[in-house]
């Protein structure tokens, strides 16, 4: 049974509930309230876009418009639909994006321990800018941890360090 190719757009107000149910589905806090979620699908300075497959949202990104820079706010890909590239296209058309803003730099942040996150980022030439360490709250499963990602403990649960990371989005200007 052949499924059909996931399609890119933007996403706007219409999708909240599509949004929101693919974020609880993951057990994600990250759109926060229904209201703080619609608010960021209808912002000028952001931009979220979402790859649909059989009218099914499978996979989103958002991309918040700074000064002279953009962040990727977040990204998720439905977990039956991961190692099929569609986290690769989303970036790629988040780059897009960013570089129609004019923005210098595209920034993120990533847990530590999401090391096939890391792995994409790095290929896709992004690069270690620094580290926030015990930033993140600890996931409900435990994750695994390298040596050099061991954040302290707080109260009893082990913290996650935030990776900082960025991509040049600069055109070689001859002059």
């Amino acid at each position: 049974m052949a499924t059909e190719t996931p399609r890119l757009r933007r996403l706007g107000a219409d999708d909240l509930a599509a949004v929101a149910a693919l974020e609880a589905a993951h057990g994600w806090p990250t759109g926060g309230s229904p209201a703080a979620l619609a608010a960021t699908l209808d912002d000028d300075a952001m931009a979220v876009l979402g790859l649909a497959r059989d009218a099914a949202l499978v996979a989103y990104a958002a991309v918040a418009r700074l000064p002279f820079e953009a962040e990727l706010q977040a990204i998720l890909v439905e977990e039956s639909c991961r190692g099929q590239g569609l986290a690769r296209r989303l970036l790629a058309a988040v780059v897009e994006q960013a570089r129609g803003w004019g923005s210098e730099r595209l920034l993120l942040e990533v847990r530590a321990g999401n090391a096939s996150a890391i792995s994409l980022y790095h290929a896709l030439g992004f690069v270690e800018d620094g580290r926030r360490r015990g930033y993140y709250p600890p996931l409900p499963a435990a994750p695994s941890w390298g040596p050099d990602t061991t954040p302290p403990r707080q109260g009893g649960a082990v913290r996650e360090d935030a990776v900082l990371m960025s991509l040049g989005l600069e055109t070689s200007q001859s002059g």
